[in-house]
């Protein structure tokens, strides 16, 4: 049998997975090393060399596309359709089983799938039912708990009474909702899962026969399964069955959803005979990338072990730039990006990485001044969110009144009780006499047209937006923004929520009193404007920027969290200080520590020819001005694979604050290294350094859009921020 075809693309370590004995198999694939070819060669040496029919064979990945491209790859090698085969996802397979056998899972034939948006409509009329109000039990938060509780397979009644009211209560809207799910013939996305474990689990004959059928299971991305997930695999594979399990513990970063970097430490003591083989040649990166990653990883405790490597050479030292502020930052990327796109590079092949999604803000204003075509992917550009959207319908109902559209957005959120039938009766009062929706909703209040539930409702919002229209007079610009952000409610609802969606979604409402802050108003441009209805103006001009024909090569901005399993030329990784990155969140807790330097790791291996490291001394992140230490990160790579792109400057936090703007004058008292100060004409800028006493004192200020420059003390006049 020739079987040249099978093994001659492929490297050793590639070869011993690909035709292993049948047993448990874990390939610990680093990022590069060909993982994909390796499970698609193996599913089609189990076929032709060790006679394994087609349809005893399990595959599962995490993606639809990833299945596609498996079972498409898999028909190319055999030369055979692949339909026997059960190609999909975790949440395909098991769709596919509860169809089969809907009668033993308790299920109608005809059940639905809710996805996400349903799923919350539904826990709406759930807390309806219970006379919750949603203000104080946020659907999304039910919706968590819920999930999360079925992705460790704890139904309603298996949860232990902690004494806690909150989990009570959940318990509570947790049973009425499952009670409705299964009136109704429905299950979610966490319930498909949870079902056919329970219907594996609890029906012999069942399991019996897919355990006989399905001798080899094929699972990718093994390090991002969580719970039920693992539990299900076990179960299929049984006593005689056999996994082969394709994973890197070093790129496990979905520990918030629910992933278990336990199940692939773990492997090899849960199944037996477990064989443990290293993918370590990367295909992807440069020698000294991948130094740097191996270097960093190497912090972790407990990690399995491999040291990624190329026969590539080494290429070009990893470049660090400290950066005096977040503008100059966004700044030096964009100049170094124009820079790439002049030798010949294409844009596509840059991508800017950071940590948190409200740091796109300034390489977006940036990039969009300086012409640049950029991406955000993975999710919308900054303006575009829809925490900032209803921040900003926000703003211009305490500007305007009249102003239907952001009545229409704000009026319940976040909820507090007004729904659609007090809604509809706003809008026909509107309508028949010919008022905006604010006048008609005083129309029925003083005309008693409401509820009194209603009623009372309606006049609290009201009373708000006009106490906050009131308050924010004759504050500053930034000051109104994050007025209204903490009197609407809005920070806080997103503060209560759980998860990462709700904490990127605070991060980048404070991120608007940042951009707030930073907006120049520009008297000349903006005659008869208000700095908030410039900023208005502003915030509706950036989100309405198309990117169009022209604008399809362009630079990729992304999360680290979005650009797991993607390549490209030249990677930013950017926010490199501590607190921004790693996350404040995680740096108390070990785990979450380690799961922030994996993330580095994954950030690190994106780059195939360029990897450039920035970090802000000084940055406004989330409405608030930092003196910023450097990453711990930056500190655990090797010296002999970093270059510093320029020498940083000295930069301590000034000793003393200033809680109104100082002038000064003829000497450098008060005036601190690192202080924040503002010039007639130059601008705002940081100080650098000071000489000399007296009329000769001299100080070097680098601003931010005028650059570095030195000034006699006695005649700068500077401003103290």
């Amino acid at each position: 049998m020739d079987i040249s075809d099978l093994l001659d693309e492929l490297n050793t370590a590639q070869r011993e997975a690909v035709s292993a004995p049948p047993g448990n198999i874990l390939v610990l694939a680093g990022a590069g090393s060909g993982k994909t070819r390796v499970l698609v060669h193996r599913i089609a040496w189990l076929v032709r060399v060790e006679q394994v029919s087609p349809y005893g064979v399990m595959a599962v990945t995490f993606t639809n596309k990833a299945a596609q491209e498996m079972r498409q790859r898999t028909e190319a090698l055999l030369g055979i359709p692949a339909a026997g085969m059960w190609v999909g996802t975790f949440h395909g397979i098991s769709h596919r089983l509860l169809r089969q056998h809907w009668q033993e899972a308790g299920l109608p034939q005809a059940f639905q799938i809710l996805d996400a948006q349903d799923q919350q409509r539904l826990i709406k009329r759930v807390l309806k039912s219970l006379e919750l109000d949603e203000s104080r039990w946020p659907p999304k938060q039910a919706a968590w708990f819920i999930n999360s509780r079925k992705e460790e397979g704890v139904r309603p009644g298996n949860i232990p009474d902690s004494g806690d009211l909150t989990t009570r209560q959940l318990i509570r809207v947790y049973t009425v909702y499952e009670e409705m799910c299964n009136r109704m013939g429905v299950i979610d996305f966490a319930e498909l899962l949870l079902r056919t474990l329970e219907l594996l689990r609890d029906n012999e004959a069942l399991l019996t026969h897919y355990q006989q059928r399905f001798r080899h299971v094929l699972v990718d991305e093994f390090q991002d399964t969580n719970s039920i997930q693992y539990a299900l695999l076990r179960l299929i594979a049984g006593k005689n069955g056999f996994v082969f399990a394709v994973g890197d513990d070093d790129q496990s970063i979905y520990g918030w959803r629910g992933a278990r970097i336990e199940n692939i430490q773990y492997f090899s003591k849960d199944l037996p005979n477990t064989q443990i083989i290293r993918l370590e040649q990367n295909y992807r990166s440069t020698g000294n990338i991948l130094k740097a990653a191996n270097c960093l990883i190497n912090k972790n405790q407990g990690r399995l072990g491999k040291e990624l490597w190329t026969d590539s050479g080494d290429g070009q030292l990893v470049d660090l730039y400290a950066a005096y502020n977040e503008i100059d930052e966004a700044r030096f990327v964009a100049e170094r990006v124009q820079q790439w796109v002049e030798g010949g590079g294409k844009r596509s092949e840059v991508a800017i990485l950071y940590r948190s999604n409200a740091q796109s803000r300034v390489f977006e204003e940036t990039f969009i001044a300086m012409q640049i075509p950029y991406r955000v992917y993975g999710g919308l550009r900054f303006f575009e969110r829809a925490e900032i959207k209803d921040a900003l319908a926000y703003i211009r109902l305490c500007v305007n009144h009249e102003d239907d559209a952001s009545f229409e957005r704000i009026v319940n959120q976040p909820p507090r009780g007004i729904g659609e039938r007090t809604l509809d009766m706003i809008r026909a009062t509107a309508r028949d006499q010919e008022l905006s929706q604010w006048r008609a909703a005083l129309h029925c209040m003083q005309t008693d047209s409401l509820s009194n539930r209603a009623m009372v409702a309606v006049q609290v919002f009201v009373q708000l937006i006009e106490r906050l229209s009131e308050q924010i007079q004759g504050l500053a610009l930034f000051e109104q923004v994050d007025h209204i952000l903490q009197l609407s409610g809005l920070l806080e609802h997103h503060t209560t929520e759980k998860g990462e969606k709700a904490q990127t979604r605070k991060e980048n409402l404070e991120e608007l009193v940042s951009a707030a802050r930073a907006f120049e108003y520009e008297v000349e441009e903006n005659e008869n404007l208000t700095p908030l209805d410039a900023f208005l103006a502003h915030a509706v001009l950036e989100s309405g920027e198309t990117q169009g024909d022209a604008w399809e090569d362009c630079v990729q901005m992304m999360t680290l969290h979005s650009a797991k399993g993607l390549e490209f030329q030249q990677v930013y990784l950017c926010g490199l200080e501590e607190g921004l990155f790693p996350h404040q969140m995680s740096m108390e807790e070990p785990g979450r520590l380690e799961e922030e330097r994996r993330l580095c790791y994954v950030g690190i291996t994106r780059a195939r020819q360029h990897l450039v490291l920035s970090f802000a001394e000084n940055r406004r992140l989330h409405g608030r001005e930092n003196f910023c230490v450097p990453s711990r990160f930056i500190g655990e790579l090797p010296a002999g694979q970093i270059q510093e792109i320029r020498p940083r400057a000295m930069v301590s936090r000034p000793i003393t604050h200033h809680s109104r703007p100082s002038r000064l004058g003829g000497s450098t008292e008060g005036i601190n290294v690192g202080q924040r100060v503002t010039h007639q004409k130059f601008g705002e800028g940081i100080v650098l350094n000071y000489e000399g006493h007296g009329s000769h004192a001299r100080v070097q200020v680098n601003f931010e859009k005028a650059g570095s420059k030195w000034l006699v003390l006695s005649y700068a006049n500077l401003t103290v921020l």
